[in-house]
This record gives C-alpha cells, structure tokens and sequence, in this order.
C-alpha cells in the first residue's frame, strides 16, 4: 500500500492497490501567464498531500525546470524537463512521444506517485493536449491582455478543464474589468469552472489546490484516517 495522504474533509486518501498510474494534469497558456509560477506553487501547497511529478516543456532550454529546481519546491529528481525543438502545442498534441517518455521515466523513479504536472510551452489561446497525454487541462490566461481574452474563445479557453484568469492585482493598471471577464468565461465555457488568482501574491491559490486534488481524489479510494 501507498502512503496515505490527507485529503478534503480530513478524509485520508489512498492510492488504489491494483497499481493505477498517476493523474496527469497539463498547464497550459500563453508566454508570460503565469503557467510556472502556477506550477510551484501548486509543488508548494501539495506535496505534503500526495506524491507529486513535474514535467516541463521549454522549445530548446530547460529553463522552467531549473527554475522550479533553483526554488526547491520539489526533489530535483521529480522534476524532468523535455526540449521540443518544435512549436510548444506539437510536444503536447501532435507528437507526445517525448513527453510520454518523461512521465514513464517518473513513474519508474517513483512508483508511489499521485499526480504529473505538465506544463507546455508558452503557446496561444489554441493550445491543447492530447488526452492521450494528460487526464485533465488547466489553462492560463493573464490581465495584462486586458478583459477581452475570454471573450476571444479558442480550445485552450472553451475546452480546459480548469480556466484560470492570473495576476488579477494587475486589473486596475490595465484597464480590466473582472467582472467582464467572469461573465465572458461563463459565457464560453458553460458549467466549466472558472478561477481568479494572483499567484504571486499567494491570491486565489486554495481553489485551484481543491480543485486538482479533487481530480486526483477521483482515481483514489478513501478511507477515514
């Protein structure tokens, strides 16, 4: 038996006997939106509640891995980087391969893992992955492109799992009306859950935790601990 992790409601949350793999949730989004940032802090407020993997996805440096590696908020080894060589949503939708290989080769480091992070390169409102890849979507858009980013739509927008709308401290700067842009997401994305974060800031940061332990929750067996 896995180690036993806590989970909402002071439930403790067990992994399967039967050896099923890790949920895979991908983070994407546009350069520049918070996609990293996103990713250790979710290393950060996690890895006390289950057994965490981080791949990343940069065109031709490891630069996001090293960042996450130089911020410790995971063991370096937990953390592998893949280098496309190609356009960032090829690596995530077209041709996996090399980001398949990296979730096999944490899996075979560590057999007791919950949960894979991949993050994609910075792409556009088009990205998305492969459900051969991943599991679940979260998608990343910023403020700083003012309140007319939901409204323009696109995959990563209407079809993510999980939209999160980052750096709201940046609305007042930029012109932003949140409240246009919640009413656009809803518009778009229908029963889709939106969130409103500032990840730097540590702002908005619980739900988005919740949330992807309760995509993890949904492959696990509770018991009372």
């Amino acid at each position: 038996m896995h180690r036993d992790h806590e989970g909402g409601s002071g439930r403790t949350l067990r992994r399967p006997e039967h050896g099923a793999r890790a949920v895979r949730i991908g983070i994407g989004g546009p350069v520049g939106s918070g996609k990293t940032a996103l990713v250790a802090e979710l290393c950060r407020s996690l890895a006390h509640h289950v057994e965490l993997g981080v791949v990343t996805n940069d065109i031709y440096t490891t630069e996001d891995a090293d960042f996450l590696r130089r911020s410790a908020v995971l063991d370096p080894e937990r953390i592998l980087a893949v280098e496309t060589g190609c356009c960032p949503h090829t690596a995530i939708r077209d041709d996996i391969t090399a980001n398949l290989d990296a979730v096999h080769e944490l899996e075979k480091r560590f057999p007791a893992l919950d949960l894979v992070l991949v993050e994609s390169g910075g792409d556009n409102l088009t990205a998305t992955f492969s459900s051969g890849l991943v599991d679940r979507q979260i998608f990343v858009v910023d403020v700083a492109g003012g309140d007319k980013v939901p409204r323009k739509g696109g995959p990563g927008v209407t079809r993510s799992d999980l939209l999160v709308v980052n750096k709201v401290d940046l609305a007042p700067h930029v012109g932003a009306d949140l409240g246009v842009m919640e009413a656009d997401a809803a518009a778009r994305r229908g029963t889709r859950p939106t969130l409103f974060t500032s990840v730097r800031h540590g702002d908005g940061m619980e739900p988005v935790r919740d949330w992807v332990l309760g995509v993890v929750a949904e492959r696990a067996v509770f018991g009372r601990g």
